[in-house]
């Protein structure tokens, strides 16, 4: 009897574990079943992203940004979804290579609220400075919200007292200020090119004339009110795109001329 009852133990035993296996078995392929149709499951969207290192208050190209598909619930609120939604917006924050491109985090220069003030960015040390655009550039019509200039000046500068106790005056050129953001350009009229900005800002300005709204230094609005207020005259020059670094030029007078170019200033035949 106890043979018979052992073998039957035994047989019972390795149905329990067959058993066993075939539901351990079920359950695995079945929860490996379902990772796999979640997976299959993950929606992704097209979100727009940085290319590299954008700097705070640069003006967004094509260049700039780039589509990327990332899953739908990692989309941050804000985002992106369209390369023309963000060209031509300003950042107000540094952006780093493969960041999503949000929308809170640009401003429209060409939209003006109903105050009539620009949606401008600027520093903390900064103040904003309207320049009359009467220089050939300005009125060329080529310069954008978001372009970076140099500011050239030509000045009579005083000279020592001759030998009759008058005044001398000399007449020099140089470099004003270097790398200055236009804000915005208001006033005068719309250039067909500026879009809601050109529009926008007639409405606000009337007929007053077109001026360049500069984000500058304190020190640097007074320097350029002194030689506007002194007569000196001013132009602007329009930078090459990512070209912000100093540029090192002297200033242009009479006897730079005659050295540069070998100008004879004695008399002869």
């Amino acid at each position: 009897m106890g043979r018979p009852r052992g073998c039957l133990w035994l047989i019972v035993g390795l149905l329990v574990a067959l058993i066993a296996g075939v539901v351990a078995f079920m359950a695995l392929s079945r929860a490996t079943a379902q990772r796999s149709g979640a997976t299959q499951a993950v929606v992704e969207v097209e979100v727009i992203v940085a290319t590299g290192r954008i700097p705070v208050r640069s003006v967004l190209t094509a260049e700039n940004l780039r589509s990327k598909m990332i899953p739908v619930n990692a989309v941050p609120e804000g985002a992106l979804q369209q390369a023309s939604q963000a060209i031509g917006k300003i950042t107000i924050v540094e952006l780093f290579p493969e960041e999503v491109i949000l929308a809170q985090r640009l401003v429209d220069p060409n939209v003006i609220p109903a105050d009539g003030r620009m949606a401008l960015v600027m520093d903390g040390d900064q103040v904003l400075m309207a320049f009359d655009a009467e220089d050939l550039m300005s009125k060329a019509g080529v310069l954008q919200a978001g372009d970076h200039i140099d500011l050239l000046a030509s000045y009579s500068f005083p000279t020592s007292r001759g030998a009759d106790g008058d005044m001398g005056e000399r007449l020099a050129s140089f470099s004003l200020l270097q790398n200055l953001t236009i804000a915005a350009i208001v006033g005068g009229p719309a250039p067909s090119d500026q879009g809601a900005l050109g529009k926008q800002a007639a409405q606000v300005s009337g007929d007053l004339p077109a001026a360049l709204l500069l984000t500058v230094s304190p020190q640097d609005a007074l320097t350029l009110k002194y030689i506007r207020d002194a007569g000196g005259r001013v132009d602007v020059v329009l930078r090459a795109p990512g070209a912000e670094g100093p540029f090192t030029v002297e200033p242009v007078d009479a006897n730079y001329l005659i050295d540069k170019y070998k100008i004879p200033t004695t008399g002869g035949r």
